[in-house]
């Protein structure tokens, strides 16, 4: 009786857990899609900037779309997310591995 208990117990406890790391991955795939679809919008606007005929634009309409542009720039590396290293840490991280080795 007592092993049946424990083992009921514990197929309980592992369906509950898988469970929950099932909700968590569809949360993380929403995310990308949302992501990459946040994305797509901001290249496009991106794109229709420079297609634009800037000639006709006064001074500070040319500002604004710079500053536009900047924003955008920044909001696509946030979403990209990722490890940038710089060419120091390259050569850093070079030189310790010959020296540990």
């Amino acid at each position: 009786m007592k092993k049946y208990i424990l083992s009921v117990t514990i197929i309980c406890l592992t369906l509950l857990m898988y469970s929950v790391q099932l909700k968590a991955e569809t949360h993380s795939s929403v995310k990308a899609l949302s992501n990459s679809a946040k994305s797509e919008v901001l290249v496009k606007r991106l794109i229709e900037i420079k297609e634009m005929d800037k000639s006709e634009l006064t001074q500070l309409d040319k500002k604004q779309l710079r500053t536009e542009v900047l924003s955008i720039e920044n909001q696509l590396k946030n979403l990209d997310g990722g490890i940038y290293l710089s060419v120091g840490a390259i050569i850093i991280i070079v030189l310790l591995l010959i020296l540990i080795f």
